[in-house]
């Protein structure tokens, strides 16, 4: 049987590993070539780089794919919680073709890091509320967002922590950060301690007073509760969107 996987760089190789333990032939989707260093190859592995387009592109692969005899049994969303567009996307076209979608479901980590430490934002913007003038603070949310992130804490000395990509360095330079205080590296792989990853290094380098992240589940949000629990640091958790409508749950 064939399945079409969509994932990054997190969760997405020990689940393509799985899958094709169980005997599936996986074509998985990625945005980046840099995301398939994070894969072994495989016979059963089929990888395709860049963007898919909107619902008419995913829905016209699914269409071509059945037409050569080779159609796809059901659909895997593995995607970042916060990539509402292509998940949005998915449930669309699965639903037109009466496809079975399987959303990897991300439950948040229980909290490590003493309440009262720990801010829960419904978005960037009410980071301006926050006491943070002068505060050594390390922005772990990506680079898109990461400009409107600054914006909103002036006065706060900012550090990031970006995937190793020519995009993200160009954007953390555009939003002002310097060079010594921009981190270009993937994330420490599950499994290791986090008080010897390159994440907590980092605090300690920097002097990093609280940290900006994405309250996105798995891996990544264990990390910074853990360190922020570690090093008595201040965690601010920018909130997840609604899961969007139509799937199925897939748990971890």
């Amino acid at each position: 049987p064939r399945l079409w996987l969509f994932a990054g760089t997190g969760e997405g190789p020990p689940l393509a590993e799985a899958l094709l333990a169980m005997g599936w032939r996986v074509r998985l989707s990625l945005v980046s070539e840099p995301a398939q260093r994070a894969y072994a190859a495989h016979p059963r592995l089929e990888v395709v780089i860049g963007p898919v387009g909107g619902v008419a592109s995913i829905a016209s692969a699914l269409d071509q794919a059945r037409d050569l005899g080779d159609a796809f049994s059901l659909v895997v969303d593995a995607t970042h919680p916060f990539a509402q567009t292509i998940s949005a996307d998915l449930a669309s076209a699965c639903s037109q073709r009466n496809l079975e979608l399987l959303r990897l479901q991300r439950p948040a980590p229980q909290a490590n890091a003493p309440r009262e430490r720990i801010h829960s934002l419904a978005g960037l913007e009410e980071l301006a509320g926050l006491p943070l003038n002068g505060a050594h603070l390390l922005l772990a949310i990506g680079h898109r967002q990461l400009a409107q992130a600054v914006s909103h804490t002036p006065g706060a000395i900012h550090h990031a922590r970006l995937l190793p990509n020519a995009e993200s360095l160009k954007v953390a330079m555009a939003a002002g950060l310097a060079a010594e205080r921009v981190a270009c590296l993937r994330p420490t792989p599950w499994g290791l301690p986090w008080c010897d990853s390159v994440e907590a290094g980092l605090l300690r380098r920097w002097q990093i007073e609280a940290i900006v992240a994405r309250a996105s589940g798995g891996a990544t949000e264990a990390c910074w509760r853990s360190l922020a629990s570690q090093l008595e640091l201040q965690l601010i958790l920018i909130q997840r969107p609604n899961e969007p409508a139509g799937g199925k749950g897939l748990g971890q």
